[in-house]
């Protein structure tokens, strides 16, 4: 048996799961679109423009992500018998029972047959929709893959391998999602261009580094400024064009060379009658972690919202920033929470199971092994954190002498990418269930030293 933790990282522990979960409820996508959405007879006020919704003859609903089955519910109950219809795409038990919305669930980050399913069934929404109509088009994180419409010569498996290759070779959300945008039939702006010349409204929970709306779910309602030769730059850049379809090769480069249209330009005139609106993002789950942990005694820290980069490294930092206020008081004065938002990225090498956040909270271990006094934890908003149900993970001053007595080399476990059987036998996983929320992730580090003892 393992010797637990002393009574002090035990209350740390609790209390950055604390702080982590006050992040989350900031961002519930219910409460998100109601701080953003108001009814006031028959006019409808989304951020600071306004609709009246009797000169419209059908309101439909769209969209696809993590979250869009609790967004999808607050905009029905909002306006009630005034919808006519709709469909979202979501991941798999993550869908609730709506009244008029259709839910459809589907394969989330490598896309399925159900994927391609929701995407033509929004398609057929889309394309229906006339000049009196209005379209409300919920978008979260994993739409990218909850709506699935391959270009022509492209298969379901060309997409899914796709997709594997990008995510393996550490590629950013960025670049992945600009290749998914051109072997795609509805993103890069393509569902707006379907959706013209109805009146468009897209509500959107940001699960991407600085709220970039071309990135967020592969930018299906705004127009897009990365190219063909983006992405094939992109492929060659991680040396991965020998794991791609051979169809995806052929139909990027074709692009390059003119045979192909680019996806939709961001002046397009489509995009004339479209709203696109944040209505929650990574920095709101921060500010509200920030706020339950200065209730909760620490002097707080806002790194950033927009951290990128090798999973490894940044949790290095995390650690040194950690040391260095232990040490001298800097960057913030003991008792210290230290936040910070984002998404990092994973070069898989080995074949154990994990996720970004529980690499994260690995490789800090390693680097706080015998500060009594620091906690790290990192988790997905959303819940999920790669193939696991763990949202992330926990680690502090303890954890690698707790390893040791199980036989257990960290080193070894991070070098196979097998973070979560390393801290599933500490019983150390962070794990919330299913969110319906995804903002991408929050990491936490409570670092109290002396004076916190």
């Amino acid at each position: 048996m393992t010797a637990g933790p002393d009574n002090v990282t035990r209350r740390l522990k609790k209390e950055a799961v604390d702080i982590f979960m006050a992040g989350l409820s900031a961002v519930e996508p219910r409460a998100a679109i109601r701080k953003h959405c108001k009814l006031t007879s028959d006019l409808l006020q989304v951020g600071s423009q306004t609709y009246d919704l009797a000169s419209y003859r059908n309101i439909f609903i769209i969209g696809a992500g993590k979250a869009t089955a609790p967004m999808a519910m607050e905009v029905e109950n909002i306006l009630g018998e005034r919808l006519s219809g709709g469909v979202i795409s979501v991941k798999y038990h993550h869908g609730l029972n709506l009244e008029r919305v259709h839910v459809i669930e589907a394969g989330h980050p490598v896309p399925d047959q159900n994927g391609i399913t929701g995407a033509v069934a929004i398609s057929k929404i889309a394309e229906s929709a006339g000049e009196n109509d209005l379209v409300i088009c919920l978008i979260s994180g994993g739409g990218s893959a909850l709506m699935v419409s391959p270009e022509v010569g492209i298969s379901l498996q060309d997409k899914q391998a796709t997709v594997e290759a990008l995510l393996n070779c550490g590629a950013s959300i960025h670049e992945i999602n600009a290749v998914r945008k051109h072997i795609s039939r509805i993103k890069g702006g393509r569902l707006a261009r379907a959706i013209y010349p109805a009146g468009l409204v897209a509500l959107i929970l940001s699960d991407v580094v600085g709220d970039d709306l071309e990135v967020i779910a592969s930018g299906p309602t705004v127009g897009d400024t990365s190219t063909f030769s983006d992405c094939l730059e992109i492929i060659d850049r991680y040396r991965i064009r020998a794991d791609m379809p051979e169809s995806v090769i052929r139909h990027l480069t074709e692009g390059r060379d003119g045979k192909h249209p680019e996806t939709t330009n961001p002046g397009a005139s489509e995009l004339a009658r479209v709203q696109n609106l944040i209505v929650g993002s990574n920095m709101d789950a921060i500010r509200a972690a920030s706020q339950k942990a200065e209730m909760l005694g620490y002097h707080t820290l806002i790194l950033s919202s927009m951290i990128e980069g090798d999973t490894t490294q940044v949790a290095r930092v995390h650690a040194a920033i950690a040391k260095e206020i232990i040490k001298t008081g800097h960057p913030a004065s003991p008792p210290a929470c230290i936040l910070s938002g984002g998404e990092t990225t994973v070069q898989v090498k080995g074949q154990g199971l994990g996720g970004r956040n529980q690499e994260f909270a690995l490789a800090g271990a390693l680097e706080i092994d015998r500060l009594h006094s620091v906690v790290i934890l990192s988790g997905g908003t959303d819940g999920t954190d790669g193939p696991t149900d763990a949202a992330g993970a926990i680690a502090d001053g303890e954890t690698l002498n707790r390893a040791s007595r199980l036989n257990l080399d960290p080193k070894h476990y991070l070098a196979n990418n097998d973070s979560f059987h390393f801290f599933q036998a500490l019983d150390d996983l962070l794990i919330t269930g299913p969110t319906r929320t995804n903002v991408m992730d929050l990491r936490i580090i409570l670092a109290t030293g002396p004076m916190r003892q």
